[in-house]
């Protein structure tokens, strides 16, 4: 059987792509078929093959699955901007189909897929839909990101509340240090380990250049084989 997990994030630029990246990264130590996939990525830039987006080619590049990069990311979204105010710009219509065409395309070639969201939970890809419609529709389980900086305790109860009131179920979490000068970390994490049931996959320390490394060491994925 398939895992396929949605990673939300507890708002923009918190790691989902470092934690995306990182799970596959520990996926593959467990020699399983892996693919990250990005949906909807904005801030993509234009090369000789199209638009790529740099979180979606390191999903592809930490993937074990050899996938097109069109199956990747099928909504490389050009301006860095929201994502709904990128596809109006760009007159793109973002459709659900597509989004889930494109999953049962992978859930058919990998035991994992990672699906990764933009932005945060309630991100709009419309005037009136959010991406977290499709993943409640998708009835993915979620892993969340919680990018440790000052605040990150209210948007990662907030979050977790709103994922909860849609149905669908925390299935693991990760702390990603995006601040290496945000203090009393240890007292934070000690409350997220509190407030959020599911387990810790867990944490991510500060690192320059962080997409570029293999962070397989900092997490424990062995849970995710029991979930789905």
């Amino acid at each position: 059987m398939t895992h396929a997990f949605f990673i939300a994030g507890t708002d923009t630029d918190v790691g989902k792509t470092v934690a995306s990246t990182a799970i596959l990264n520990a996926l593959a130590l467990k020699e399983v078929k892996t693919i990250g996939y990005k949906p909807v990525a904005a801030g993509s830039e234009g090369t000789d093959l199209g638009f790529r987006n740099s979180d979606a080619l390191y999903l592809q590049k930490a993937s074990t699955v050899e996938t097109e990069y069109e199956d990747i990311n099928p909504y490389p979204l050009e301006l860095p901007t929201s994502p709904h105010i990128a596809a109006q710009r760009e007159g793109v219509d973002i459709q659900y189909s597509v989004l889930s065409d494109k999953l049962s395309i992978h859930k058919e070639k990998a035991d994992f897929v990672l699906v990764e969201g933009a932005g945060g939970w309630r991100v709009p890809v419309s005037g009136e839909e959010c991406l977290s419609s499709w993943v409640q529709q998708e009835k993915l389980p979620v892993i969340l990101v919680v990018g440790i900086k000052l605040g990150c305790l209210s948007h990662a109860m907030l979050t977790l509340d709103a994922i909860e009131a849609d149905g669908l179920k925390v299935i693991g979490w990760v702390a990603n240090r995006i601040n290496p000068g945000t203090e009393h970390y240890a007292d934070i994490i000690a409350m997220l380990e509190n407030k959020i049931s599911a387990p810790k996959l867990g944490e991510i320390p500060y690192i320059p250049s962080i997409k570029q490394k293999n962070l397989a060491q900092y997490l424990d994925v062995s849970t995710l084989f029991d979930m789905s």
